[in-house]
């Protein structure tokens, strides 16, 4: 999901939640299978004024299956209108992942980001960049962290990571997704992938 202020990333047992009044844009796979819930703001007091992704536990799955089989109009004093404020309470439980990728405003930290989008094995270093663009590495770095609130190596960490994604669930071999993101090894992808969602490429996808 893309919005102007990041890249949101849902993979299988994962959602995303999209505060109403933002502009985003949603790209699938062929093989998705999506399921929204549209809710009244007013009646949720735990949402954030922001987007974020959340952790889709067995329950929550399928309680969001059952609720999107009741009818549209259903009796909300009734047994559906009691199912559907635990389902609300239960998102509002719902774990938060790292699954996002902010995105800086400034013309500088934008062209400097696309480069890195667009080439994710680059290996140039933060006073290479701040070469490039005239300005010192101190300032580059600084603005950096005051943009998207990471430093330049972790930002450049989680694209990587987050931009390996779909290729492992096209079921590309881990190997080929670790070098292509620019890891010099397999064991230094999978460590950086571990530290990053607390658990391997490989059961990263699997259903919970």
């Amino acid at each position: 999901m893309h919005t102007d202020g990041g890249r949101f990333v849902a993979p299988p047992q994962r959602a995303i939640w999209i505060p109403a009044g933002i502009v985003h844009r949603v790209t699938s796979g062929p093989a998705t299978c999506v399921r929204s819930l549209y809710i009244q703001p007013d009646i949720a007091d735990w949402a954030r004024d922001r987007c974020r992704v959340i952790v889709v536990s067995p329950l929550l799955r399928e309680m969001i299956r059952h609720f999107s089989q009741l009818p549209v109009e259903y009796a909300e004093q009734g047994p559906d209108g009691r199912f559907a404020s635990v389902l609300l309470e239960t998102l509002g439980q719902a774990a938060e992942v790292e699954l996002m990728l902010p995105l800086p405003r400034s013309p500088l930290l934008q062209k400097l980001c696309r480069s890195l989008r667009e080439h994710p094995e680059e290996k140039h270093l933060l006073a290479e960049w701040a070469e490039q663009a005239g300005v010192s590495e101190k300032t580059l770095s600084r603005l950096f962290v005051r943009e998207t609130g990471l430093s330049f190596r972790h930002w450049r960490q989680r694209m990587r990571l987050l931009g390996a994604l779909p290729a492992l669930e096209r079921g590309d071999s881990v190997t080929d997704v670790a070098l292509a993101c620019g890891y010099d090894s397999l064991s230094a992808f999978i460590a950086a992938f571990k530290k990053q969602f607390n658990c391997t490429p490989g059961n990263f996808l699997q259903p919970g």
